[in-house]
Protein backbone atom coordinates (compact mmCIF):
# COMPACT_ATOMS: atom_id res chain seq x y z
CA UNK A 1 0.00 0.00 0.00
CA UNK A 2 1.52 3.34 -1.11
CA UNK A 3 -0.03 6.91 -2.10
CA UNK A 4 1.59 9.25 -4.02
CA UNK A 5 0.35 13.23 -4.60
CA UNK A 6 0.72 15.26 -7.68
CA UNK A 7 2.77 18.08 -6.59
CA UNK A 8 5.63 15.38 -5.59
CA UNK A 9 5.48 12.47 -8.03
CA UNK A 10 8.84 11.32 -7.16
CA UNK A 11 7.92 10.46 -3.45
CA UNK A 12 5.92 7.48 -2.33
CA UNK A 13 4.31 7.53 1.04
CA UNK A 14 3.71 4.18 2.84
CA UNK A 15 3.29 5.89 5.95
CA UNK A 16 -0.37 7.17 5.99
CA UNK A 17 0.55 9.19 8.72
CA UNK A 18 2.72 11.20 6.71
CA UNK A 19 -0.06 11.17 4.01
CA UNK A 20 -2.16 13.50 6.78
CA UNK A 21 0.93 15.35 7.30
CA UNK A 22 1.71 16.59 4.02
CA UNK A 23 -1.44 17.21 3.50
CA UNK A 24 -1.89 19.77 6.40
CA UNK A 25 1.55 21.17 4.75
CA UNK A 26 0.52 21.76 1.46
CA UNK A 27 -2.73 23.71 2.91
CA UNK A 28 -0.47 25.81 4.68
CA UNK A 29 1.43 26.37 2.07
CA UNK A 30 -1.48 27.14 -0.19
CA UNK A 31 -3.26 28.58 1.70
CA UNK A 32 -1.33 30.05 5.02
CA UNK A 33 -1.74 29.17 8.45
CA UNK A 34 -4.84 31.16 9.50
CA UNK A 35 -7.50 29.71 8.49
CA UNK A 36 -7.48 30.86 4.70
CA UNK A 37 -9.21 28.76 1.33
CA UNK A 38 -8.06 27.88 -2.03
CA UNK A 39 -9.61 26.61 -5.03
CA UNK A 40 -6.55 24.64 -6.11
CA UNK A 41 -7.25 21.18 -5.20
CA UNK A 42 -4.31 19.04 -3.47
CA UNK A 43 -5.24 15.62 -5.86
CA UNK A 44 -3.63 12.27 -3.80
CA UNK A 45 -3.60 9.01 -5.29
CA UNK A 46 -4.08 5.84 -3.01
CA UNK A 47 -3.38 2.40 -4.51
CA UNK A 48 -4.28 -0.59 -2.17
CA UNK A 49 -5.68 -4.42 -2.45
CA UNK A 50 -8.23 -2.93 0.20
CA UNK A 51 -9.73 -0.01 -1.66
CA UNK A 52 -12.13 0.02 -4.47
CA UNK A 53 -11.85 1.83 -7.67
CA UNK A 54 -13.43 5.16 -6.93
CA UNK A 55 -12.31 8.69 -7.00
CA UNK A 56 -13.53 11.12 -4.25
CA UNK A 57 -13.38 15.24 -4.33
CA UNK A 58 -13.58 16.16 -0.29
CA UNK A 59 -15.09 19.59 -0.56
CA UNK A 60 -15.27 22.34 2.18
CA UNK A 61 -18.02 22.87 4.61
CA UNK A 62 -20.21 26.02 4.47
CA UNK A 63 -18.41 29.18 6.35
CA UNK A 64 -21.38 31.51 7.82
CA UNK A 65 -18.58 33.77 9.87
CA UNK A 66 -15.19 34.28 8.16
CA UNK A 67 -12.56 33.70 10.69
CA UNK A 68 -8.64 34.26 10.61
CA UNK A 69 -7.66 35.01 7.72
CA UNK A 70 -10.68 34.39 5.57
CA UNK A 71 -12.63 36.87 3.22
CA UNK A 72 -15.97 38.79 4.11
CA UNK A 73 -17.13 36.63 1.24
CA UNK A 74 -16.15 33.60 2.42
CA UNK A 75 -19.79 31.86 2.37
CA UNK A 76 -19.53 32.97 -1.42
CA UNK A 77 -16.50 31.57 -2.39
CA UNK A 78 -16.94 28.30 -0.96
CA UNK A 79 -20.62 28.17 -2.43
CA UNK A 80 -19.24 29.10 -6.32
CA UNK A 81 -16.47 26.77 -5.67
CA UNK A 82 -18.90 23.65 -3.98
CA UNK A 83 -21.16 24.16 -6.98
CA UNK A 84 -18.62 23.82 -9.67
CA UNK A 85 -17.63 20.52 -8.83
CA UNK A 86 -21.43 19.06 -7.86
CA UNK A 87 -22.81 20.75 -11.26
CA UNK A 88 -21.53 18.18 -13.11
CA UNK A 89 -23.69 15.40 -14.58
CA UNK A 90 -21.47 12.45 -14.54
CA UNK A 91 -20.31 13.10 -10.66
CA UNK A 92 -22.63 11.79 -7.48
CA UNK A 93 -23.27 14.37 -4.79
CA UNK A 94 -22.70 12.87 -1.14
CA UNK A 95 -25.04 14.92 1.06
CA UNK A 96 -23.48 15.24 4.44
CA UNK A 97 -25.04 15.64 7.34
CA UNK A 98 -24.85 15.57 11.07
CA UNK A 99 -27.08 13.43 13.06
CA UNK A 100 -27.91 15.91 15.70
CA UNK A 101 -28.77 18.90 13.51
CA UNK A 102 -32.61 19.17 11.50
CA UNK A 103 -32.52 17.70 7.89
CA UNK A 104 -34.72 20.40 6.55
CA UNK A 105 -31.74 22.89 7.56
CA UNK A 106 -28.94 20.64 5.88
CA UNK A 107 -27.10 23.26 3.71
CA UNK A 108 -25.53 20.24 1.60
CA UNK A 109 -29.08 19.01 0.83
CA UNK A 110 -30.28 22.48 -0.05
CA UNK A 111 -27.46 23.04 -2.45
CA UNK A 112 -27.67 19.41 -3.74
CA UNK A 113 -31.18 20.00 -4.84
CA UNK A 114 -30.49 23.42 -6.83
CA UNK A 115 -27.77 21.03 -9.23
CA UNK A 116 -29.64 17.92 -8.74
CA UNK A 117 -33.86 19.01 -8.41
CA UNK A 118 -34.90 15.17 -8.91
CA UNK A 119 -32.45 13.90 -6.68
CA UNK A 120 -30.95 11.32 -9.08
CA UNK A 121 -27.31 11.87 -8.23
CA UNK A 122 -27.63 12.84 -4.29
CA UNK A 123 -26.78 9.98 -1.91
CA UNK A 124 -27.51 11.16 1.99
CA UNK A 125 -24.62 10.42 4.79
CA UNK A 126 -25.79 10.69 8.06
CA UNK A 127 -22.95 11.22 10.30
CA UNK A 128 -22.75 11.54 14.49
CA UNK A 129 -24.67 8.87 14.96
CA UNK A 130 -23.59 8.32 18.39
CA UNK A 131 -23.47 11.76 19.55
CA UNK A 132 -27.43 11.85 19.47
CA UNK A 133 -29.28 13.00 22.90
CA UNK A 134 -30.26 9.73 24.96
CA UNK A 135 -33.92 8.78 23.87
CA UNK A 136 -33.72 10.46 20.25
CA UNK A 137 -32.33 8.87 16.87
CA UNK A 138 -32.02 8.96 12.94
CA UNK A 139 -34.38 6.08 12.62
CA UNK A 140 -36.68 7.67 10.19
CA UNK A 141 -33.95 9.24 8.02
CA UNK A 142 -31.78 6.09 7.53
CA UNK A 143 -35.14 4.33 6.50
CA UNK A 144 -36.09 7.41 4.18
CA UNK A 145 -38.96 8.20 5.45
CA UNK A 146 -38.56 11.86 6.34
CA UNK A 147 -36.90 13.69 3.37
CA UNK A 148 -37.26 10.90 1.00
CA UNK A 149 -34.11 10.48 -1.62
CA UNK A 150 -33.95 8.44 -4.36
CA UNK A 151 -31.01 6.70 -3.75
CA UNK A 152 -31.30 6.76 0.10
CA UNK A 153 -29.04 7.76 3.28
CA UNK A 154 -26.55 5.81 4.85
CA UNK A 155 -25.37 6.26 8.21
CA UNK A 156 -21.72 6.23 9.52
CA UNK A 157 -19.94 6.58 12.84
CA UNK A 158 -16.40 7.98 12.17
CA UNK A 159 -13.80 8.53 14.75
CA UNK A 160 -13.65 11.42 17.13
CA UNK A 161 -10.70 14.20 17.17
CA UNK A 162 -10.01 12.15 20.39
CA UNK A 163 -9.57 9.04 18.35
CA UNK A 164 -7.51 10.61 15.43
CA UNK A 165 -5.54 12.56 18.10
CA UNK A 166 -4.68 8.98 20.20
CA UNK A 167 -4.22 7.68 16.68
CA UNK A 168 -7.20 4.97 16.81
CA UNK A 169 -6.24 2.37 14.03
CA UNK A 170 -9.05 2.49 11.23
CA UNK A 171 -9.40 -1.49 11.42
CA UNK A 172 -10.48 -0.73 15.03
CA UNK A 173 -12.71 2.42 14.34
CA UNK A 174 -14.77 0.17 11.35
CA UNK A 175 -14.85 -2.57 14.07
CA UNK A 176 -16.36 -0.07 16.56
CA UNK A 177 -18.58 1.28 14.05
CA UNK A 178 -20.12 -2.04 13.31
CA UNK A 179 -20.69 -2.81 16.99
CA UNK A 180 -22.60 0.64 17.49
CA UNK A 181 -25.06 -0.34 14.38
CA UNK A 182 -25.63 -4.05 15.73
CA UNK A 183 -26.20 -3.07 19.38
CA UNK A 184 -28.08 -0.44 18.85
CA UNK A 185 -31.95 -1.09 19.23
CA UNK A 186 -32.94 1.51 16.69
CA UNK A 187 -30.36 0.74 13.84
CA UNK A 188 -29.44 -3.15 14.38
CA UNK A 189 -32.51 -3.89 11.98
CA UNK A 190 -30.85 -1.95 9.03
CA UNK A 191 -27.10 -2.67 10.51
CA UNK A 192 -26.13 -4.01 6.79
CA UNK A 193 -27.45 -1.45 4.87
CA UNK A 194 -24.83 0.93 7.62
CA UNK A 195 -21.76 1.21 8.12
CA UNK A 196 -18.32 3.08 6.27
CA UNK A 197 -17.95 -0.52 4.21
CA UNK A 198 -21.55 -0.45 3.18
CA UNK A 199 -21.11 2.98 1.84
CA UNK A 200 -17.86 2.33 -0.32
CA UNK A 201 -19.50 -0.54 -1.92
CA UNK A 202 -22.54 1.49 -2.77
CA UNK A 203 -20.53 4.32 -3.99
CA UNK A 204 -18.29 1.95 -6.07
CA UNK A 205 -21.81 0.34 -7.75
CA UNK A 206 -23.64 3.41 -8.04
CA UNK A 207 -21.12 5.28 -9.64
CA UNK A 208 -20.54 2.76 -12.02
CA UNK A 209 -23.93 2.77 -12.84
CA UNK A 210 -24.02 6.06 -13.31
CA UNK A 211 -21.09 6.35 -15.64
CA UNK A 212 -22.86 3.65 -17.51
CA UNK A 213 -25.96 5.53 -17.86
CA UNK A 214 -24.14 8.76 -18.56
CA UNK A 215 -22.11 6.84 -21.58
CA UNK A 216 -24.55 7.10 -24.40
CA UNK A 217 -24.88 10.54 -24.20
CA UNK A 218 -21.04 11.06 -23.55
CA UNK A 219 -20.53 9.15 -26.81
CA UNK A 220 -22.78 11.38 -28.87
CA UNK A 221 -21.35 14.34 -27.89
CA UNK A 222 -18.38 13.42 -28.61
CA UNK A 223 -19.43 12.15 -32.16
CA UNK A 224 -20.93 15.15 -32.74
CA UNK A 225 -17.64 17.10 -31.87
CA UNK A 226 -15.72 14.80 -33.80
CA UNK A 227 -17.50 15.50 -37.14
CA UNK A 228 -17.54 19.06 -36.74
CA UNK A 229 -13.51 19.19 -36.12
CA UNK A 230 -13.89 17.05 -39.45
CA UNK A 231 -15.59 19.40 -41.32
CA UNK A 232 -13.39 22.17 -40.36
CA UNK A 233 -10.42 20.11 -41.35
CA UNK A 234 -12.03 19.37 -44.79
CA UNK A 235 -12.60 23.38 -45.87
CA UNK A 236 -8.61 23.97 -44.82
CA UNK A 237 -7.82 21.22 -46.89
CA UNK A 238 -7.84 23.37 -49.90
CA UNK A 239 -6.21 26.34 -47.98
CA UNK A 240 -4.49 29.07 -50.17
CA UNK A 241 -3.62 31.91 -47.80
CA UNK A 242 -3.08 34.56 -50.33
CA UNK A 243 -6.74 33.97 -51.89
CA UNK A 244 -8.08 36.99 -52.14
CA UNK A 245 -11.79 35.37 -51.73
CA UNK A 246 -10.46 33.68 -49.01
CA UNK A 247 -9.54 36.86 -46.70
CA UNK A 248 -13.00 39.06 -48.25
CA UNK A 249 -14.99 35.31 -47.00
CA UNK A 250 -12.85 35.59 -43.66
CA UNK A 251 -13.86 39.35 -43.22
CA UNK A 252 -17.47 39.13 -43.96
CA UNK A 253 -17.72 36.25 -41.10
CA UNK A 254 -15.91 38.37 -38.69
CA UNK A 255 -17.83 41.41 -39.38
CA UNK A 256 -21.34 38.95 -39.23
CA UNK A 257 -20.10 37.13 -35.96
CA UNK A 258 -20.00 41.06 -34.36
CA UNK A 259 -23.64 41.70 -35.39
CA UNK A 260 -24.67 38.05 -34.12
CA UNK A 261 -22.66 38.75 -30.63
CA UNK A 262 -24.19 42.28 -30.10
CA UNK A 263 -27.51 41.23 -30.99
CA UNK A 264 -27.43 38.58 -28.40
CA UNK A 265 -25.89 40.37 -25.88
CA UNK A 266 -28.41 43.24 -25.98
CA UNK A 267 -31.42 40.23 -26.12
CA UNK A 268 -30.03 38.05 -23.46
CA UNK A 269 -29.69 35.13 -25.52
CA UNK A 270 -25.73 34.66 -25.67
CA UNK A 271 -23.82 31.44 -25.59
CA UNK A 272 -22.09 32.47 -22.42
CA UNK A 273 -23.71 33.94 -19.39
CA UNK A 274 -22.04 36.51 -16.81
CA UNK A 275 -22.86 35.22 -13.37
CA UNK A 276 -20.68 37.98 -12.37
CA UNK A 277 -22.09 41.55 -13.28
CA UNK A 278 -24.98 42.69 -15.44
CA UNK A 279 -24.18 43.30 -19.14
CA UNK A 280 -25.54 44.07 -22.49
CA UNK A 281 -29.46 44.33 -22.34
CA UNK A 282 -29.67 43.50 -18.77
CA UNK A 283 -28.10 46.57 -17.93
CA UNK A 284 -30.41 48.38 -20.58
CA UNK A 285 -33.29 47.34 -18.88
CA UNK A 286 -32.23 48.03 -15.30
CA UNK A 287 -31.78 51.81 -16.95
CA UNK A 288 -35.29 51.58 -17.43
CA UNK A 289 -37.16 49.69 -14.77
CA UNK A 290 -34.87 51.33 -11.84
CA UNK A 291 -32.47 54.03 -13.06
CA UNK A 292 -35.49 55.87 -14.83
CA UNK A 293 -38.07 56.10 -12.43
CA UNK A 294 -35.17 56.76 -10.04
CA UNK A 295 -34.42 60.04 -11.87
CA UNK A 296 -38.41 60.90 -11.42
CA UNK A 297 -38.78 60.18 -8.12
CA UNK A 298 -36.33 62.60 -7.62
CA UNK A 299 -38.04 65.49 -9.20
CA UNK A 300 -38.68 68.60 -7.01
CA UNK A 301 -42.94 68.72 -6.83
CA UNK A 302 -44.54 71.12 -4.25
CA UNK A 303 -48.50 70.29 -4.50
CA UNK A 304 -49.27 73.46 -2.69
CA UNK A 305 -47.61 75.53 -5.79
CA UNK A 306 -49.11 73.03 -7.98
CA UNK A 307 -52.65 73.55 -6.62
CA UNK A 308 -52.28 77.32 -6.74
CA UNK A 309 -50.67 77.30 -10.36
CA UNK A 310 -54.26 75.54 -11.15
CA UNK A 311 -56.52 77.72 -9.11
CA UNK A 312 -54.89 81.05 -10.71
CA UNK A 313 -54.47 79.40 -14.76
CA UNK A 314 -58.53 78.79 -14.33
CA UNK A 315 -59.36 82.24 -13.18
CA UNK A 316 -57.19 83.85 -15.96
CA UNK A 317 -59.52 81.64 -18.18
CA UNK A 318 -62.38 81.93 -17.14
CA UNK A 319 -61.57 85.99 -17.53
CA UNK A 320 -65.48 87.57 -16.74
CA UNK A 321 -67.54 85.14 -17.80
CA UNK A 322 -66.95 81.96 -15.49
CA UNK A 323 -69.32 79.55 -16.73
CA UNK A 324 -67.56 77.11 -18.15
CA UNK A 325 -63.49 75.77 -17.84
CA UNK A 326 -61.78 76.01 -21.37
CA UNK A 327 -59.02 73.16 -22.39
CA UNK A 328 -56.57 75.83 -22.40
CA UNK A 329 -56.31 75.96 -18.58
CA UNK A 330 -55.20 72.00 -18.47
CA UNK A 331 -52.90 72.61 -21.64
CA UNK A 332 -51.04 75.11 -19.54
CA UNK A 333 -50.66 73.13 -15.98
CA UNK A 334 -49.95 70.47 -18.05
CA UNK A 335 -47.18 71.72 -20.68
CA UNK A 336 -45.32 73.01 -17.47
CA UNK A 337 -45.08 69.65 -15.86
CA UNK A 338 -44.37 67.91 -18.80
CA UNK A 339 -41.38 69.50 -19.48
CA UNK A 340 -39.71 68.44 -15.68
CA UNK A 341 -39.91 65.45 -17.16
CA UNK A 342 -37.11 66.38 -20.76
CA UNK A 343 -34.19 66.24 -18.31
CA UNK A 344 -35.14 62.97 -16.68
CA UNK A 345 -35.37 61.44 -20.08
CA UNK A 346 -32.10 63.08 -21.65
CA UNK A 347 -29.92 61.48 -19.19
CA UNK A 348 -31.71 58.33 -19.89
CA UNK A 349 -30.84 58.57 -23.14
CA UNK A 350 -27.38 59.04 -22.92
CA UNK A 351 -26.96 55.98 -19.83
CA UNK A 352 -28.09 54.04 -22.50
CA UNK A 353 -25.82 55.03 -25.48
CA UNK A 354 -23.44 54.50 -23.31
CA UNK A 355 -24.28 51.04 -22.46
CA UNK A 356 -24.66 50.63 -25.99
CA UNK A 357 -20.84 51.82 -26.96
CA UNK A 358 -19.95 49.56 -24.02
CA UNK A 359 -21.05 46.42 -25.28
CA UNK A 360 -20.02 47.53 -28.81
CA UNK A 361 -16.51 47.05 -27.16
CA UNK A 362 -17.11 43.77 -25.37
CA UNK A 363 -18.32 42.80 -28.48
CA UNK A 364 -15.20 43.57 -30.29
CA UNK A 365 -12.63 41.86 -28.20
CA UNK A 366 -13.14 38.63 -30.25
CA UNK A 367 -11.47 41.22 -32.90
CA UNK A 368 -8.29 41.43 -30.89
CA UNK A 369 -6.16 39.78 -33.76
CA UNK A 370 -7.17 42.38 -36.43
CA UNK A 371 -6.33 45.44 -34.20
CA UNK A 372 -7.34 47.52 -37.40
CA UNK A 373 -10.48 45.94 -38.03
CA UNK A 374 -10.93 46.01 -34.49
CA UNK A 375 -10.68 49.99 -34.39
CA UNK A 376 -12.95 50.50 -37.37
CA UNK A 377 -15.78 48.65 -36.77
CA UNK A 378 -15.75 50.51 -33.43
CA UNK A 379 -15.19 53.52 -35.12
CA UNK A 380 -18.80 52.61 -37.62
CA UNK A 381 -20.85 51.25 -34.77
CA UNK A 382 -19.96 54.20 -32.56
CA UNK A 383 -20.83 56.98 -35.15
CA UNK A 384 -23.67 55.71 -36.13
CA UNK A 385 -24.95 55.01 -32.55
CA UNK A 386 -23.87 58.67 -31.90
CA UNK A 387 -25.67 59.89 -34.75
CA UNK A 388 -28.61 57.92 -33.14
CA UNK A 389 -28.42 59.34 -30.20
CA UNK A 390 -28.86 63.33 -31.58
CA UNK A 391 -32.13 62.00 -33.57
CA UNK A 392 -33.84 60.66 -30.43
CA UNK A 393 -32.66 63.79 -28.05
CA UNK A 394 -34.24 65.85 -30.81
CA UNK A 395 -37.16 63.73 -30.73
CA UNK A 396 -37.07 63.74 -27.01
CA UNK A 397 -37.13 67.54 -26.92
CA UNK A 398 -39.91 67.90 -29.55
CA UNK A 399 -42.18 65.62 -27.33
CA UNK A 400 -41.18 67.08 -24.36
CA UNK A 401 -40.79 70.61 -24.98
CA UNK A 402 -42.91 73.45 -24.23
CA UNK A 403 -44.40 73.92 -27.95
CA UNK A 404 -45.41 70.23 -28.67
CA UNK A 405 -49.32 69.73 -28.39
CA UNK A 406 -51.13 68.22 -25.52
CA UNK A 407 -52.47 65.17 -27.33
CA UNK A 408 -56.39 65.64 -26.02
CA UNK A 409 -59.31 62.90 -25.95
CA UNK A 410 -61.11 62.85 -29.00
CA UNK A 411 -64.20 63.29 -28.72
CA UNK A 412 -67.05 60.86 -29.42
CA UNK A 413 -68.57 60.80 -32.83
CA UNK A 414 -71.46 63.15 -33.79
CA UNK A 415 -74.74 61.87 -34.75
CA UNK A 416 -77.67 63.22 -36.31
CA UNK A 417 -80.59 64.82 -33.30
CA UNK A 418 -83.26 62.57 -32.40
CA UNK A 419 -86.19 64.41 -30.66
CA UNK A 420 -86.51 63.18 -27.11
CA UNK A 421 -89.24 61.94 -26.19
CA UNK A 422 -91.11 63.39 -23.27
CA UNK A 423 -93.80 61.28 -20.80
CA UNK A 424 -95.29 63.63 -18.56
CA UNK A 425 -94.91 62.36 -14.76
CA UNK A 426 -98.28 61.55 -13.45
CA UNK A 427 -99.10 63.60 -9.69
CA UNK A 428 -98.24 61.88 -7.01
CA UNK A 429 -102.07 62.06 -4.80
CA UNK A 430 -101.87 64.51 -1.91
CA UNK A 431 -103.44 63.39 1.38
CA UNK A 432 -104.28 65.86 4.09
CA UNK A 433 -103.06 65.16 7.77
CA UNK A 434 -106.77 65.27 9.10
CA UNK A 435 -108.29 62.78 6.23
CA UNK A 436 -108.39 59.12 7.41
Amino acid sequence: EYAEFLHCKSKKFTDFDEVRQEIEAETDRVTGTNKGISPVPINLRVYSPHVLNLTLIDLPGITKVPVGDQPQDIEFQIRDMILQFISRESSLILAVTPANMDLANSDALKMAKEVDPQGLRTIGVITKLDLMDEGTDARDVLENKLLPLRRGYIGVVNRSQKDIDGKKDIRAALAAERKFFLSHPAYRHMAERMGTPHLQRVLNQQLTNHIRETLPSLRSKLQSQLLSLEKEVEEYKNFRPDDPTRKTKALLQMVQQFGVDFEKRIEGSGDQVDTLELSGGARINRIFHERFPFELVKMEFDEKDLRREISYAIKNIHGVTGLFTPDLAFEAIVKKQVVKLKEPCLKCVDLVIQELINTVRQCTSKLGSYPRLREETERIVTTHIREREGKTKDQVSSFLGPSHPIPSIPSPPSHPLHPIPFHPINPIPSHSRDSP
